[in-house]
């Protein structure tokens, strides 16, 4: 073994290609030979090292004197993979297939990833305390778009069927928003100026006519709203004191129904009402003043 190994390292200084010959296979031969009883040899040290480790007390220097075999062992391991690899990287495709048809495909596989295997994975670190949090690995590069803190989505909002808005007043938004169809009106007015086509110019007649219309029916029914108002006015006004009660409790009672304030207003009333009528009853009589008592006169 010794001569074969020293053979392998001078080959391993200064490789030569040659061809291949029988003397190459019949080395490569020996190599699986000894991978083989290598590993039978590590299996024997293995179960050797279970056995000394189950018997430690009786004896702790042969445990250290056959720990050193395996170092060895690990030494020559690593001289015949260089070689291995050595004269396979310099010989051809055919010699190689040629190779693993001699020694067989399961051998020659089990050598090769053996060989190939690296240090074996180390244990996952386990945390001190468990109720420690975890701790991430350093190794791993962070996210790019990670999200450190959960940020709150911002909620789509329509001003139209929410109460933040207000309660819509057709009255206010008219008055507030009559120079919109003002401007709409003047603009379609310069489009029709501009004109040329007269397609173009009958749709854009056909828009101005549609608001003038819209405008004159706006303003007959708030002719038509005013006049009712002044008319009520007037009714009011003729009417007797106790007619003008009812019409103002009928408005207070229509203001709260609208702004929903109107429970809370008919509970305080009936709490009023119910004060009066236990001042208006007569006092109760003691039960321990005499049958004949009336008081002092």
């Amino acid at each position: 073994i010794q001569t074969d190994e020293g053979r392998m390292k001078k080959k391993v200084k200064c490789p030569v290609k040659r061809p291949a010959s029988s003397d190459e296979d019949s080395d490569m031969e020996r190599n699986f030979t000894l991978f083989e009883r290598q590993e039978t040899k590590t299996d024997d040290q293995h179960e050797r090292r279970e056995e000394e480790e189950e018997s430690a007390e009786e004896g702790e220097e042969s445990t250290a004197d056959e720990e050193d075999d395996p170092e060895e062992g690990e030494d020559f391991d690593d001289s015949i993979f260089v070689s291995f690899y050595s004269e396979l990287s310099h010989m051809s495709f055919e010699d190689v297939l040629k190779l693993q048809n001699k020694v067989g495909t399961k051998v020659y596989n089990k050598v090769k990833h053996n060989s190939c295997s690296g240090p074996e994975p180390s244990e996952k670190r386990k945390r001190l305390n468990k109720n420690r949090p975890m701790e991430v690995s350093a190794k791993r590069p962070v996210q790019f778009l990670r999200q450190v803190v959960s940020a709150k989505k911002s909620t789509l909002r329509d001003p139209r069927f929410d109460d933040l808005s207000g309660e819509y007043k057709a009255d206010i938004f008219e008055k507030t928003y009559s120079f919109i169809n003002d401007i709409k009106l003047r603009e379609k007015e310069k489009k029709l100026k501009k004109a040329k086509s007269e397609r173009k110019k009958e749709k854009l007649q056909f828009l101005v006519k549609r608001m003038e219309n819209q405008e004159r029916a706006r303003l007959s029914h708030e002719h038509q709203r005013n006049r009712e108002l002044e008319l009520k006015r007037k009714q009011r006004e003729r009417a007797l004191p106790q007619e003008l009660k009812k019409l103002q409790l009928l408005e207070k009672y229509q203001d709260l129904k609208r702004s929903g304030k109107l429970e809370n207003f008919l509970t305080k009333k009936r709490k009023r009402n119910a004060a009066k009528d236990r001042r208006k009853l007569p006092p109760k009589q003691h039960s321990n003043a005499p049958r004949g008592f009336h008081g002092p006169h």
